[in-house]
């Protein structure tokens, strides 16, 4: 990423959402501030919640322009008229994906911390790389992307990278000459006013 441009925002869905209310409280996030992207990213394996769940999105994202991919099921994209899909298993679905959908269509890959399964992932086809969490978390292995692992990115390749998971104002602030995208999910999801907690991380991004 050039130094003089910001990272954009790749938005992330709550892993449970309501049909209900969820919706308008995307639209009112993707109205108050510049999304580039949007992750459906439900915990469920029930076909039918996620598709309704992806019927839902799509309205809201693709009235305001906005592509909407889906972590993990490939083959939901065609049939749901999404625009790709983020997988979660670094490089080794990529060549699949790919072939599956089509070069239009958006594959991203999250490699955790691992810059090798970046640039295979990469290799393989993917339109951008993924590495998280950069903050302290109980989930998973507890293992962070660092620092330097994004700026080592930055400098050598060229494809588009995605710092996520537990951020906050500092290590916003310290990532941004060095990524691409902000991943943010819970991150504003669990405040009471998802719009003004996004904007308090953007100007993070933005000092």
């Amino acid at each position: 990423m050039a130094q003089d441009e910001q990272p954009q925002i790749y938005l992330i869905t709550p892993p449970e959402i309501e049909l209900s209310r969820f919706p308008n409280v995307l639209a009112s996030v993707l109205d108050a501030h510049e999304v580039a992207c949007v992750r459906l990213a439900l915990s469920t394996h029930d076909e039918d919640a996620i598709c309704r769940a992806a019927d839902a999105c799509r309205e809201v994202t693709h009235a305001r322009d906005i592509a909407l991919v889906i972590e993990s099921h490939i083959l939901l994209v065609d049939r749901l008229g999404l625009d790709g899909v983020h997988l979660g298993d670094a490089a080794r679905s990529v060549r699949k994906a790919r072939k599956e959908l089509g070069n239009d269509a958006i594959v991203g890959a999250f490699c955790g911390a691992s810059q090798h399964d970046g640039m295979s992932a990469g290799e393989a086809g993917a339109d951008y790389i993924s590495f998280g969490p950069v903050g302290a978390t109980a989930l998973g292995d507890g293992e962070q992307a660092p620092a330097d692992l994004f700026e080592w990115w930055s400098q050598m390749i060229e494809l588009p990278v995605v710092a996520e998971g537990a951020l906050d104002e500092g290590l916003i602030r310290r990532l941004a000459p060095v990524t691409d995208f902000f991943g943010v999910g819970d991150e504003i999801w669990q405040a009471k006013d998802p719009a003004a907690r996004l904007g308090e991380l953007r100007a993070a991004m933005e000092s």
